[in-house]
């Protein structure tokens, strides 16, 4: 995404991905992408209820502003604007569980168009927790048990490459952002404390 080719630069009005090609049309826009698939389905995932439809685009539009929050979050340059995207992400995900229902997927028992936005959004925070805990989503109990359906769940799985934590690891590090420098310091501490590095401190000894 920071060496974008002239090619897609010439069908992506925004730059931005991703794009889904039909023939020789392009769709741009996530959340467009999506309800272009829904129309050509023969099992559409959206309710069947005109208000709920509704509301569930009301969600897959949040989602989109959380996606932006956390692009703030891994691009914030010090430790004050990081803290600000926290809170930013923290209200807007407090505002989320008072919306979730027992589960286990957004509204229910049947996996939904939020479900599959939000499902890329808890990717991000498998690697936040693994840098450091940073109150975003502490004591949001079913947030915390639509993350672990959505994560279990294989079509959510497959949805990425294998590589792609360890892609998303170096995407951060290379941002020359606060999160990009606790994440340094998690990997030197990790590399520290490894297991054999701790027998051959022993042996020195």
């Amino acid at each position: 995404l920071s060496n974008k080719p002239d090619w897609f630069l010439k069908i992506s009005p925004l730059g931005k991905v991703p794009l889904l090609k039909v023939g020789e049309d392009v769709i741009f826009e996530s959340a467009v992408i999506l309800e272009y698939i829904e129309d050509i389905s023969d099992n559409p995932l959206h309710p069947t209820s005109a208000l709920e439809r509704a509301k569930h685009r009301g969600m897959i539009e949040f989602g989109s502003s959380i996606l932006n929050s956390i692009a703030g979050l891994y691009s914030a340059a010090d430790r004050a604007s990081f803290a600000d995207k926290a809170e930013e992400l923290e209200r807007k995900f407090a505002w989320v569980e008072t919306e979730l229902t027992e589960g286990p997927y957004f509204s229910g028992e049947n996996f939904s168009l939020v479900d599959a936005t939000f499902g890329p959004i808890f990717r991000y925070f498998d690697l936040f927790d693994q840098i450091g805990d940073f109150d975003i989503l502490t004591g949001r109990s079913k947030i915390s048990a639509w993350r672990r359906a959505l994560a279990n769940r294989p079509s959510v799985q497959n949805a990425v490459s294998v590589e792609y934590t360890d892609l998303l690891r170096g995407f951060v590090k290379k941002r020359a952002s606060y999160l990009s420098q606790l994440l340094t310091e998690k990997d030197k501490q990790n590399k520290a404390n490894s297991p054999h590095l701790i027998v051959a401190r022993e042996a020195v000894i």
